[in-house]
């Protein structure tokens, strides 16, 4: 018999991960804010649950995919909460971009029934979600862990457990503070190719496999050459990102100027209403500052 895993949260990247969860055989019970997100999942064999509490009773793991930390808070300790039902076979694991405070905040409560939880944001994007090719980092007990990675393998390329609860959401605020700089570098980048008459394109392909050559550039940089900033990840949530580093930072004493700025560029981004574009639309700030658009040469 199958084991029955619950995922809350049927989002961009929750949708794809759920599949990917049925099709390696798991039974799935499943919940999202918009009852079409579940209807979905329900056509491809899944069943549909009425609360995280009603989850939290059919399922022994569950997977939380959400937008922001409070989210994360109502599901978990919320009326009809997973909290309220669970006990010492329950396992969250919660893979939503929350701050380290939140992760801990979440994993104390759920000891209190005995429950064990893993914080374990990830990396990659919808390409990742819909390929199985996720980088995930963990917080959390290495026995919760190693329990765990059966999931994680069907979900992502790598799994790493970082250290105790709250210790994968610091990764995952390292990694969108990298991911925010090379966002605006590559930018700046570009601007200076094009304003200097040169086609970014073959400034590009001179510099793959080189230093400055990233994953950021490969999966990026195109999107702002053709105009097409359809989200794969949505400047809001990384925005709610770096804010988190920023507050994790400040508690930290430290000063990250090129989080400043970065999330500052993204502020006035959503300000213009453009929090739902991808977050290569981060161009679009420098394009404005510069009084020039990033685009190929046209043919004379």
């Amino acid at each position: 018999m199958s084991e029955t895993i619950g995922f809350v949260g049927l989002g961009i990247m929750g949708k794809p991960m759920a599949r990917n969860l049925m099709k390696a055989g798991y039974d799935l019970v499943v919940l999202d804010v918009d009852p079409r997100a579940s209807e979905e999942l329900v056509a491809d064999g899944a069943e549909a649950a009425g609360s995280p509490a009603e989850i939290t009773a059919r399922a022994r793991r569950i997977i939380t995919m959400l937008p922001t930390g409070s989210a994360v808070e109502e599901v978990v300790i919320g009326s009809q909460g997973i909290l309220s039902a669970a006990d010492t076979d329950t396992v969250l694991i919660d893979m939503s971009s929350v701050s380290p405070v939140t992760a801990r905040s979440i994993a104390a409560a759920l000891a209190t029934r005995g429950a064990g939880c893993l914080d374990a944001p990830v990396s990659g994007g919808e390409p990742g979600a819909v390929s199985g090719e996720l980088v995930i980092m963990v917080g959390g007990p290495a026995d919760v862990f190693a329990a765990t990675k059966p999931l994680f393998d069907v979900l992502g390329k790598s799994a790493v457990l970082v250290g105790a609860s709250g210790a994968g959401q610091t990764a995952k605020l390292v990694n969108q503070l990298l991911v925010a700089a090379h966002l605006e570098a590559m930018a700046e980048g570009l601007l200076l190719a094009v304003r200097s008459g040169v086609d970014p394109r073959l400034v590009l392909k001179a510099i793959r496999g080189g230093l400055a050559d990233s994953n950021v550039l490969s999966a990026k940089a195109p999107m702002v050459l053709e105009r097409n900033f359809t989200p794969g990840a949505r400047i809001t949530l990384h925005s709610k990102d770096l804010k988190n580093v920023l507050a994790t930072a400040h508690g930290l004493g430290l000063s990250l100027p090129v989080a400043e700025m970065t999330d500052g560029m993204f502020d006035a981004l959503i300000a213009e209403g453009k929090g739902g574009l991808d977050h290569a639309a981060l161009a679009q700030a420098l394009e404005a500052l510069n009084g020039i658009e990033i685009r190929v040469p046209t043919a004379e």
